[in-house]
């Protein structure tokens, strides 16, 4: 399950040329995992090699046009449950402790909840604790598949391998939340991005607000007690074997 979270992470992440580079391995790694269906394999191998055969700058213009225009695809966890209220920042406070608990060390400026930095934390942990993550946000996985293929977005593959990694079935998942994402509005335009600004700034050391119940331990506590390893793996990291072939 490592591995496959691994892929997830860096196909969600800021397109760089280090992983367009190293499209061979992630689509050897997607093939070989047999913890999702063949279908799901198939769908991540064609955003794969979607990805793979863009110039960078323009995967990386769609990429913002995608998720950095507002909520309504913010990679942020807490985002679609708090906002920016200050219930955000207790939530943040806590997902930040329980990866200092685990030992994983943050090696970037992201803020705790991004989505493939979760997925990193949760490919340190072992399956069953990690399959508790995932379920922990399966909602927020469903919801964001749904909008993405609103969208028409191969991204949505992601999210429903994530979701099939939780333990449930991506079809239905999503299916239960399409006729709502059907109805919302997607203002994606320059207003209502100023509008999202202009709300309550969030504090990350707020007071007593509750942490969404984001919890990767919440089914598996004993499995979470193995000791940590390093963020990255030996012998699987994509972009430090792109790296070593410039």
């Amino acid at each position: 399950m490592m591995e496959i979270l691994k892929v997830i992470s860096l196909l969600l992440d800021y397109p760089q040329q280090a992983v367009m580079d190293a499209g061979q391995e992630l689509a050897d790694a997607v093939d070989q995992c047999r913890l999702i269906s063949p279908e799901q394999r198939q769908a991540l191998l064609a955003l794969i090699r979607e990805l793979t055969a863009m110039d960078l700058m323009d995967a990386q213009e769609r990429y913002l046009g995608l998720f950095n225009r507002g909520r309504y695809l913010s990679l942020l966890l807490f985002e679609h449950v708090h906002g920016e209220s200050r219930d955000r920042g207790q939530a943040m406070v806590d997902l930040l402790a329980q990866y200092e608990t685990d030992g994983f060390a943050l090696q970037s400026r992201e803020l705790p909840d991004y989505i493939p930095l979760y997925l990193e934390y949760l490919a340190t942990r072992e399956q069953l604790v990690a399959r508790a993550g995932l379920a922990d946000v399966q909602h927020l996985l469903a919801l964001l598949a749904a909008r993405l293929e609103e969208q028409g977005s191969s991204y949505a593959a992601c999210f429903q391998a994530l979701l099939q990694l939780a333990g449930s079935n991506p079809v239905e998942a999503v299916a239960q939340v399409r006729e709502l994402v059907a109805g919302e509005p997607c203002d994606t335009s320059l207003e209502a991005l100023d509008a999202e600004w202009e709300e309550e700034a969030v504090t990350f050391m707020a007071g007593d607000a509750s942490s969404c119940g984001l919890n990767p331990s919440a089914d598996g506590h004993k499995a979470r007690e193995e000791t940590a390893v390093p963020l990255h793996w030996v012998g699987f990291d994509p972009v430090r074997q792109a790296a070593n072939k410039l």
